[in-house]
């Protein structure tokens, strides 16, 4: 696995690569050779982040710990994607098409699928068009953390969510 280092307000000290090199390291006996780890580390006012995004076929695997420390933070990050790992393999790994992203000992190695994913509730609803800014207001209103509506503007289905720091986001598909 390749780990590509980069840093936003911070100084990327030997000591950091190095730290994140042995940790996200750890990692490779799930990966193929060629897999890319892009890995960004950032400070943030007392905030050290990491981001963690590794693109395998059909899916990313993703993680974004903080803490006051980043080498606490560079801990956390790799014990997470573990054991997302370990929990969905069953989920992103198709045998014949995305084992290929995979070292074969992970493939064939059998983690305990001790929680399953299940949908317990489907809700329908109408979706009117609507402009994402009402789209903020109709999900403040109902008390949500998102909101699922078709943009009157491209006539496309989005979503807007709540985001840290009392902002919002706007989820929308690629062209």
């Amino acid at each position: 696995m390749k780990i590509n280092i980069t840093g936003k307000n911070i100084e990327m000290t030997e000591g950091l690569k190095a730290a994140v090199e042995e940790k996200i390291g750890k990692l490779d006996k799930y990966f193929a050779p060629d897999t890319i780890a892009k890995v960004t580390l950032s400070v943030e006012k007392e905030r050290q982040k990491i981001e963690v995004t590794i693109p395998v076929k059909g899916n990313i695997i993703r993680s974004e710990q903080v803490s006051d420390d980043m080498y606490v933070s560079i801990d956390l990050v790799q014990e997470v994607i573990e054991r997302q790992l370990k929990k969905y393999k069953n989920k992103i790994i198709d045998k014949q098409q995305n084992a290929v992203s995979f070292s074969k000992a992970f493939v064939e190695k059998e983690y305990d699928d001790d929680e399953e994913i299940k949908i317990v509730r489907t809700k329908r609803f109408d979706i009117k068009p609507m402009y994402p800014e009402d789209a903020c207001v109709q999900m403040e209103l109902l008390g949500h953390d998102f909101f699922v509506f078709c943009n009157a503007e491209t006539d496309q289905v989005n979503v807007v969510y709540k985001r840290k720091g009392h902002t919002y986001g706007l989820i929308e598909p690629e062209d």
